[in-house]
């Protein structure tokens, strides 16, 4: 028996696969993780923004085939950066001819001047490298700095994979004339209903029965493979948890470096308020400033199509800063998002809050070649760790689908 840890996708999707008989524990009374949505009225939230960007037609065409194409939107992405009190479109280092002149030229001559044989040993250096001083501090390094709460130097030059923007310069002089702001996701889906909708339709290949709520794994005896929760104590055959790694290796009773392991936390605000705001056409917008406590506001309304301002807004925190003054960000995302105007005159009617921890991983050279050895170790034991947590990276979530539909093939 597969004892599956977890009912959010990665989990559902791994018992949807597999041809094995399993049980999933969930710690929550209900599944999908952290791809919950919360309806408020008529406002419709999820923990943070979650949007679809297939890239595996096989995946979209599993997770799509029990929705109706009316439960779903394909929207072209439009996402800006406010900097300085005005809106440079994204990715920044592609739009640099939207900034004052002087900035731009600043820019520009850096951007010709780098030092080809600079030495890339971080995300941070990595920056300086590829794109020169100017673009690096006025964009790319204070925004994920307040993303990632931490010191950029770090964390691996590769730490987004290809979710990063990179661009080179023949790009970025083709870009003033000729607008094309690419990337890997410049449309997406996403369900009116919300991200649970996609969860739903890969639940509704699960055995319901076979999923014991408010459940969670204590500790696992990986030689006798026998796993103790707060309720039993189950005999597995294969174990597949997406618990954040290193929460993993504690339950296994395996030693390791808890230095090299760090991530960020994120406090989610969903907003929602009586009337539109005058932000009618962005998906999203990044926020490097300092003096501003968010990085970066989401626009369910725009997204979906609703005459009432709705929100999310989510602010970067280190996962050793222990107390987070809800009430008081509250009032300071007010009153920032009215300096920013993206509030003028309209007045708050509902509002939801999460802390997500783990939100994104640290992901360094020394937690890549420690989770690499480990991950061994516990696949000796038949023990897998799966998802963005689990795998410890920066991911999608039919990236999670993916991996976990590879593993359920391999695993007998």
């Amino acid at each position: 028996m597969d004892l599956i840890i977890g009912a959010g996708i990665s989990g559902l999707s791994y018992a949807a696969a597999t041809k094995n008989d399993y049980l999933i524990i969930e710690r929550d009374n209900e599944i999908g993780g952290y791809c919950k949505t919360v309806y408020s009225g008529d406002y419709v939230w999820d923990y943070s923004g979650h949007f679809f960007h297939f890239q595996r037609e096989a995946i979209k065409d599993y997770v799509m085939s029990r929705l109706s194409e009316e439960e779903i939107l394909k929207v072209r992405k439009f996402t800006q950066i406010y900097y300085k009190g005005r809106h440079v479109d994204f990715p920044f280092q592609m739009n640099i001819h939207q900034l004052e002149k002087e900035e731009f030229i600043d820019c520009l001559y850096d951007l010709f001047t780098i030092d080809d044989n600079a030495e890339i040993n971080s995300f941070k250096s990595m920056l300086y490298a590829k794109f020169g001083k100017s673009i690096a501090e006025k964009f790319l390094i204070p925004y994920n700095e307040k993303l990632y709460a931490t010191d950029l130097n770090k964390l691996d030059t590769d730490a987004m994979g290809r979710f990063f923007p990179y661009a080179d310069k023949e790009q970025i002089i083709k870009n003033f004339r000729n607008s094309s702001n690419k990337s890997y996701n410049a449309f997406f889906l996403y369900p009116k209903r919300g991200v649970i909708k996609l969860v739903e339709s890969v639940a509704s290949h699960v055995d319901k029965s076979k999923i014991s709520f408010n459940e969670w794994l204590v500790s696992v005896d990986m030689k006798s493979k026998t796993a103790v929760t707060n309720k039993r104590t189950i005999r597995f055959d294969n174990l597949i948890s997406s618990a954040p790694f290193p929460r993993l290796l504690d339950m296994c009773g395996i030693e390791y470096d808890k230095s090299i392991y760090s991530w960020n936390k994120v406090l989610v605000f969903n907003l929602g308020f009586d009337k539109k705001g005058p932000e009618t056409r962005n998906n999203w917008i990044y926020f490097p400033d300092r003096d501003v406590v968010f990085y970066r506001v989401g626009f369910y309304d725009n997204i979906i199509g609703q005459d009432k301002m709705s929100l999310y807004v989510e602010i970067g925190f280190n996962h050793e800063e222990e107390h987070v003054d809800v009430d008081q960000l509250l009032g300071r995302t007010l009153s920032d998002l009215h300096k920013v105007g993206i509030v003028t005159d309209q007045q708050l009617v509902a509002s939801h809050h999460v802390m997500m921890d783990p939100a994104y991983v640290h992901i360094t050279r020394k937690s890549e070649e420690d989770k690499l050895l480990k991950k061994k170790l516990l696949a000796e034991h038949d023990i897998y760790s799966i998802g963005r947590y689990g795998s410890w990276t920066y991911c999608s979530l039919e990236d999670n689908i993916h991996e976990a539909f590879e593993l359920a093939e391999g695993v007998r």
